[in-house]
């Protein structure tokens, strides 16, 4: 996506405290990468290789990836994985899918192997361990897949701290009877517009629907019926939220639809946690 529609990169900064966080991972610093749509419309090369190089100036200690790799034809993963598999980061990457890495025929099969093999583990309602066993990664299926699954949390101590990825933020809602001490999704593309003062465009244009005929309105971008069902808590679009006793970040992502973005500019994210 020409750098017009899309604005320039934008590193979001956040200090986020944990209940029980180790004192040895005080200070760990935590990149996410969401929505890439890497497929040579949505994302252009500029700007993932603006995102690239802002993670290897910040060496983070993880990398997380929130899927949404591909968007309707998953091969171009391929090329996708051979640009960020030697991001530098102490304790490796691990990724979650998203709903456009399950669509097309095979999708889910492709984009994971292509991951897995450049060591990027796929979480599907997974545990996984890369900063050791005192504060899991936890991965889960994506929300449209009909096998998003809350209760794998219920195999960890409810005493200890945990990272959870989700691509969909709607998730939020049903993990905030578990312990989710930090949930990373992308998913909404901050809604691609802000408007100042009301905040996500999908908020204000809901009430603005309403006045046009259905028949209209789906012809028309960001009022059409597809836009709203997105997502559903578009109060959560972007930024850090709390969802009961949780913390919800949810990512702009770097992929970018027409007609582009309006005061929402696509997003890495680097997360410090400190202890609560």
């Amino acid at each position: 996506m020409h750098r017009l529609l899309s604005g320039a990169l934008s590193v979001e900064a956040h200090t986020i405290p944990v209940q029980n966080l180790p004192g040895r991972l005080t200070g760990t610093v935590i990149a996410q990468l969401s929505d890439f749509h890497f497929d040579g419309l949505r994302l252009s090369n500029p700007m993932l290789t603006a995102a690239i190089e802002k993670i290897q100036e910040i060496s983070p200690d993880l990398i997380v990836l929130t899927g949404d790799f591909v968007t309707l034809d998953p091969n171009p993963i391929h090329e996708l994985v051979s640009r960020i598999k030697h991001l530098p980061s102490r304790y490796g990457m691990v990724a979650v899918l998203g709903n456009h890495d399950i669509e097309a025929k095979g999708a889910r099969r492709i984009v994971t192997e292509a991951l897995e093999k450049a060591n990027i583990p796929v979480l599907w309602n997974e545990i996984a361990t890369p900063m050791g066993a005192d504060f899991p990664v936890v991965g889960f299926a994506d929300l449209w897949s009909g096998e998003f699954d809350p209760t794998v949390l219920d195999k960890i101590d409810p005493a200890t701290p945990r990272l959870v990825l989700s691509h969909n933020p709607d998730t939020a809602a049903l993990l905030s009877e578990w312990r989710a001490d930090l949930q990373l999704s992308g998913h909404t593309h901050g809604g691609q517009s802000h408007i100042p003062f009301l905040g996500p465009g999908p908020l204000v244009w809901k009430r603005l629907r309403q006045m046009v005929p259905r028949k209209i309105r789906n012809t028309i971008p960001f009022l059409s019926d597809r836009c709203f069902h997105t997502v559903r808590h578009w109060e959560w679009a972007q930024g850090l939220h709390q969802v009961g006793d949780n913390w919800l970040y949810v990512n702009r992502g770097l992929g970018t639809y027409f007609p582009g973005r309006f005061l929402c500019p696509p997003e890495v994210t680097v997360i410090t946690l400190v202890s609560a």
